[in-house]
């Protein structure tokens, strides 16, 4: 079972924070939520459980975010020190003129609960409210669930929102990403920040350097292509340093991408029902084709119908429950 470190916003909620946290699968953590969405009556719990309006139970990430300098500066500190606290990964999808924020599993084996999912929306949302002062709303809330109370989603993100859509997104335009936060506050940030910077320094260090620049390199396939020099900067390495490190771990900077799209290839295909174009285009290909022969090359078989046997296989999983 994979082990990583979590203790949910419902836990923060209850006085956790960033130095006492709890051990949880992906899978218990996953459990946790269907059981909260399984003892509540109420079908916008989730969007409740999201947004908390009392500054004295915001944990030491969710400072960190309000003292940043702009709603897209908040989202990226999140994501960055969210590796903390929760088995996930928050990230920023620019398309457009479009920005989408998506939280990723990749250690499930099974689809998020919607109750989940509602939570983090609501969270991301209620940040960018409170950092800006503005009622800043998405421009659609993408589920792919089936459509149920519509009324209480759209009245609470303020925004359309598209049922059995292909995956889970919050979409803002970049023009709010960029809104500069009112609640800025550099010296907060100059405290919180390198306590935030130290544990996770703390926590890669406890991962082989390859898996820490596969790890990076997975955030940084969100539309792109990144070279050697991207994942360089993100280690705080130069190239050549870089270069070093990886010839000393035996692996090179091409082996390390081609893993990395590989295993985000197989979480989209069987996590999402986007389309095979999309999921090309968040693997940093240049089209669609490319994208099909490195993956009948992984895999032996093309990805349409490695996703169709993968999912005749699953045995039928917990039905999603709460506000789906």
């Amino acid at each position: 079972m994979h082990q990583r470190r979590c203790c949910g916003r419902l836990a923060c909620r209850w006085g956790c924070s960033t130095r006492r946290r709890f051990w949880w699968s992906t899978e218990e953590f996953f459990a946790l939520y269907r059981g909260i969405a399984e003892t509540s009556n109420d079908p916008g719990f989730g969007l409740k459980l999201g947004t908390e309006e009392r500054i004295e139970h915001y944990d030491p990430i969710k400072i960190a975010a309000l003292s940043a300098r702009s709603f897209r500066d908040a989202v990226q500190r999140l994501a960055r020190y969210k590796q903390l606290t929760c088995p996930e990964e928050i990230r920023l999808v620019d398309r457009g003129n479009e920005c989408a924020v998506q939280f990723v599993w990749l250690l499930a084996h099974e689809k998020e609960p919607a109750l989940l999912v509602d939570v983090c929306f609501a969270w991301i949302v209620s940040i960018g409210r409170r950092g800006t002062r503005r009622p800043v709303n998405p421009k659609r809330v993408e589920l792919p669930r089936a459509s149920a109370h519509r009324d209480i989603y759209e009245a609470h993100f303020r925004c359309p929102v598209k049922f059995k859509a292909n995956q889970n997104a919050l979409v803002f335009s970049k023009a709010d990403m960029e809104l500069p936060f009112v609640t800025h506050n550099a010296d907060l940030l100059a405290i919180v920040a390198p306590q935030l910077e130290a544990e996770l320094t703390q926590q890669l260090a406890q991962k082989t350097f390859g898996e820490q620049a596969k790890g990076i390199l997975k955030q940084l396939l969100a539309g792109q292509r990144p070279g050697i020099q991207d994942l360089a900067r993100e280690l705080h390495l130069s190239t050549r340093t870089l270069q070093r490190r990886l010839t000393e771990q035996g692996v090179t900077f091409q082996r390390l991408l081609e893993e990395a799209r590989r295993e985000l290839a197989r979480h989209y295909l069987l996590h999402s029902s986007r389309e095979l174009n999309e999921t090309a285009y968040l693997l940093g290909y240049e089209d669609a084709n490319s994208f099909f022969r490195a993956f009948h090359h992984w895999e032996g078989t093309p990805p349409a119908q490695w996703r169709m046997a993968q999912r005749k296989s699953q045995p039928t999983t917990h039905a999603q429950v709460g506000a789906a």
